[in-house]
């Protein structure tokens, strides 16, 4: 007997359409995209892992009234999520394996924010900045070394640098932005903070937050979006 179909409802059509914005650009990285899904205490929040920047992505939205009661941990396919989604209800996907990220995820509480953070104009500022420098020196390989290996070599000197006086890799600022996270802020909104809780950072704005684990979360393959 096939099991029924779970819908919810967010509490409004603009909170969907920012939460299926968020999956289509993690589509465009990885076409079989899994994300792993938690509703409770009147919020959904949901995980991706954009392969070229070896972080995790977390969008969060708020929960219908009618929904505020609901308790979900499920990874399902990004695709047929972002295929559901219509008005301001969704419906939950079949749950699917899910790859190894989704069983290591930031922990729920003990955050603490960090100092020296810049501004979001500076830090969409800094990517430019390194997206110029890895095409310059992408260009100025000779053909014999123009491979996919010197690419990642380039790669991983740029995006592991950190911003300003913190521990957060370039990478991560990079990921914000092609995720649509590192938006102007709204009058009266918080903007941007930098949060540690144990070997975790987070990169947390009011469109989306970033987090990397402070050893990092593997190889890093990345190249300009």
């Amino acid at each position: 007997m096939t099991a029924p179909v779970q819908t919810l409802r967010l509490a409004d059509a603009r909170e969907a359409a920012d939460l299926a914005a968020f999956l289509g650009r993690l589509i465009h990285y990885d076409r079989a995209a899994a994300v792993r899904l938690q509703a409770g205490g009147g919020a959904l929040a949901v995980f991706g892992r954009p392969p070229s920047f070896e972080v995790l992505a977390i969008r969060t939205a708020r929960l219908a009234e009618s929904d505020e009661g609901v308790q979900l941990d499920v990874t399902v396919s990004a695709g047929e999520l972002l295929e559901s989604v219509e008005g301001a209800g969704l419906a939950v996907p079949a749950a699917v394996t899910g790859p190894p990220w989704a069983g290591l995820l930031p922990p729920r509480g003990g955050w603490r924010e960090l100092p020296g953070l810049p501004g979001v104009a500076e830090m969409r500022a800094a990517v430019s900045v390194a997206v110029a420098e890895f095409r310059r020196r992408d260009e100025a390989l000779p053909g014999e070394r123009r491979t996919r290996a010197e690419r990642d070599r380039i790669g991983r000197d740029i995006w592991s640098r950190t911003v300003a006086g913190t521990d957060l890799p370039l990478r991560a600022v990079h990921a914000a932005q092609s995720l649509g996270f590192l938006r102007p802020t709204p009058e009266g909104v918080r903007g941007a903070a930098l949060l540690a809780a144990g070997g975790w950072l987070r990169l947390r704005t009011p469109f989306g937050s970033i987090a990397v684990r402070r050893a990092g979360l593997g190889g890093l393959t990345v190249t300009p979006a």
